[in-house]
C-alpha cells in the first residue's frame, strides 16, 4: 500500500516541492519518517497518531514508512503533519488515491484541528509555478496563500472536513483574497518644531535611498524625526510587497488571516541586538532584522552604543543589498534593500558643542566614543547631519510646519525621475548606482567639476565617500528638477559629511 502526497518547504525566501511518499508494509508496527527530518518534523508521529486516533479513525498497526523527497535536503518544522496523515489514510484505502495537482501543508493539532505554519507565501508562489492548481492550507494561512493569482486556496478547519470532502460528503469553497484594511496613522512632520536642515536632510534620504546619520545632544528630536520617516517614503511596489510579505511569513510574523503587506516596514532594534539577531541565522537561518526591514528603514538609536561586531556586520549588506548566512551545511541569502537611518550624541555625556549645557567630556574620551564606529561604516553612510537643541522660539512658534504629505510629493516625483532614468536596469534609487553607471548619470557641469576637485583635495575624502557625494548630489539635483550637477547642488551634498571632518 502506497501513496504519494505533494507538499513544500522554504530555502531562503524560496518555496520547492516535497514529495511525501508513504509506504504501509506487513511486519511490527512502527513509524518511520525519513528525508533528513529535523526533530519537529520527527515529532509529527505523535500529532499524526493522535489525530488519526482522536477522530474514530482506525489507525493501522503495521509498519509506516514516510520519505520526505528530496532526500539531501533538510526539513523543519510542523509543515508535514498534514500531508504525512493524508498519505497515511491514502495508503490504507480510507480516502482514494489524490490529485497529483493539489498540495497540501499544515500543522496539526491533537484533535485534528488544524494551525497555521510559517512560509505559506512562499510555497504558494511555488504551487503555481509548478503547475498545481489546488492548494490546501490552514485557515488561519488561507488569505495570505490567496495573495497568488491563478491557484485554487482552500481554507481548512479540521481533517474530518478533508476526509469528508475526498470522499465527496462536502465541497469545499475557494478562498478569495481579502485586502486587509490597515488603519495605521504614520506620524507627521508638521509636529515637529524647528530642525529644518535635518527634516531637509531627511527628505533628500527618502527621494534617493540614502542611509543617514543623525548627530545631536538628548531631547534634540533625533528619534522624534526618525519615526516620522516612513511618511515620507513612496508605497510599495506591487513585487516590493510581496518580496516583503515573504520574509515576515517565513519568519512566522504575519498574523492570522493576514494577508500582504503593503506598508515599508520600520524596525528598531535595540543596542543589545546580537549579530546573527541583526543579520540573520539560528539553526534554521531565519531572516534578522537587517532583511525585516528590506524595502523599508532599519532604525539604530545610540548608534555607538551597538556591539563593534554587529556594526562591522552590516557593512556588506548596506554595500550589497543582499546579506549571506553561511554556517555549516547551509548557505542562504536574503534581501536586505534598506534605508540605514542611525543616531547618536556627539560625545558620551551628550552635550559636546551644545550652547545650553556644559560637556563634562575629555578629548580623548569623546575622541574614543566616536572611534566606535569605524572609517568603512561611516563611508557607507551617505548623508552626516548635525542637530541643535531646539531654542525657544521655535518651540513655542505656532505656525504649522510642512507636512509630511508636502515632503512625500517631492519625494514620489525625485523617485518616478530615478525609475524613468534607471528603466531596465537592475537598480531603482540614486543610492544603489553601480561605479561603472555613475559618469552616466551623474554629469557635473563644470563650474560643479572645480568645486567637486577642491573638496575631494581639502577633505581628504574616500573614493567610497566621493561616490556618497555625488550620489546625494544627483538626489538634490532630481529634487531641482535639474539634468546636470552644479555646485550647489555639490556644496549642498558635502554639508552632509560632517563626521568626515569629526574623524
Amino acid at each position: 500500500m502506497f501513496s504519494k502526497i505533494y507538499s513544500f518547504g522554504v530555502i531562503g525566501i524560496d518555496g520547492y516541492v516535497v514529495t511525501v511518499e508513504t509506504h504501509i508494509s506487513g511486519g511490527l508496527p512502527g513509524f518511520e519518517i525519513v528525508g533528513l527530518p529535523d526533530n519537529a518534523v520527527k515529532e509529527a508521529k505523535e500529532r499524526v497518531r493522535s489525530a488519526i486516533k482522536n477522530n474514530h479513525i482506525t489507525y493501522p498497526t503495521s509498519r509506516i514508512t514516510v520519505n520526505l523527497a528530496p532526500s539531501d535536503i533538510k526539513k523543519s518544522g510542523a509543515i508535514y503533519d498534514l500531508p504525512v496523515l493524508l498519505g497515511i489514510l491514502s495508503a490504507k484505502g480510507d480516502i482514494p488515491q489524490i490529485n497529483e495537482k493539489y498540495a497540501f501543508a499544515g500543522q496539526l493539532s491533537l484533535d485534528g484541528t488544524l494551525r497555521g505554519v510559517p512560509g505559506i507565501l512562499p510555497m504558494a508562489i511555488k504551487a503555481k509555478e509548478e503547475g498545481f492548481t489546488h492548494f490546501f492550507v490552514p485557515s488561519d494561512n488561507a488569505n495570505e496563500a490567496s495573495v497568488v493569482d491563478g491557484l485554487k486556496i482552500f481554507s481548512v478547519e479540521n481533517i474530518s472536513q478533508l476526509i469528508s470532502y475526498f470522499n465527496g460528503d462536502i465541497s469545499f469553497n475557494e478562498h478569495i483574497y481579502k485586502p486587509i484594511e490597515l488603519n495605521q496613522q504614520f506620524l507627521d512632520f508638521k509636529d515637529v518644531k524647528g530642525q529644518e536642515e535635518a527634516k531637509r536632510a531627511l527628505e533628500i534620504a527618502a527621494a534617493g535611498g540614502h542611509n543617514i546619520l543623525m548627530v545631536g545632544p538628548p531631547g534634540s528630536g533625533k528619534s522624534m524625526l526618525a519615526k516620522r520617516l516612513p511618511s515620507i517614503l513612496p508605497p510599495l511596489t506591487k513585487e516590493e510587497s510581496i518580496q516583503t510579505t515573504k520574509l515576515y511569513s517565513i519568519s512566522g510574523l504575519i498574523a492570522n488571516q493576514g494577508g500582504l503587506i503593503t506598508q515599508r516596514p520600520f524596525r528598531s532594534p535595540h543596542h543589545t541586538v546580537s549579530a546573527p539577531a541583526l543579520t540573520g541565522g539560528g539553526n534554521n537561518a531565519k531572516p534578522g532584522e537587517i532583511s525585516l526591514a528590506n524595502n523599508g528603514v532599519l532604525f539604530l538609536d545610540e548608534f555607538p552604543q551597538f556591539h563593534k561586531d554587529v556594526l562591522e556586520s552590516l557593512r556588506a549588506p548596506l554595500e550589497d543589498n543582499v546579506v549571506t548566512i553561511s554556517r555549516v551545511g547551509y548557505t542562504q541569502t536574503y534581501p536586505s534593500n534598506i534605508m540605514l537611518v542611525a543616531a547618536m550624541n556627539p560625545c558620551p555625556c551628550g552635550y559636546h558643542g551644545c550652547e545650553n549645557h556644559i560637556c563634562t567630556c575629555s578629548a580623548t574620551s569623546r575622541q574614543k566614543y566616536l572611534n566606535r564606529i569605524s572609517g568603512p561604516m561611516m563611508d557607507r553612510i551617505d548623508l552626516h547631519v548635525t542637530l541643535e537643541d531646539v531654542d525657544w522660539e521655535d518651540l513655542t512658534n505656532t505656525e504649522e510646519s510642512e507636512s509630511s504629505l508636502e515632503i512625500l510629493n517631492r519625494v514620489i516625483t525625485a523617485r518616478q525621475i530615478q525609475s524613468n532614468r534607471y528603466h531596465g536596469l537592475d537598480f531603482e534609487t540614486n543610492s544603489n548606482i553601480p561605479p561603472k553607471y555613475m559618469s552616466q548619470f551623474c554629469k557635473v557641469t563644470e563650474k560643479g567639476q572645480t568645486t567637486l576637485e577642491k573638496i575631494f583635495k581639502n577633505m581628504n575624502l574616500s573614493a567610497r565617500s566621493y561616490d556618497k557625494v555625488l550620489k546625494v548630489a544627483r538626489t538634490i539635483a532630481d529634487l531641482e528638477n535639474e539634468n546636470l550637477i552644479n555646485e550647489m547642488h555639490i556644496l549642498e551634498a558635502v554639508q552632509y559629511r560632517n563626521m568626515d571632518r569629526e574623524l
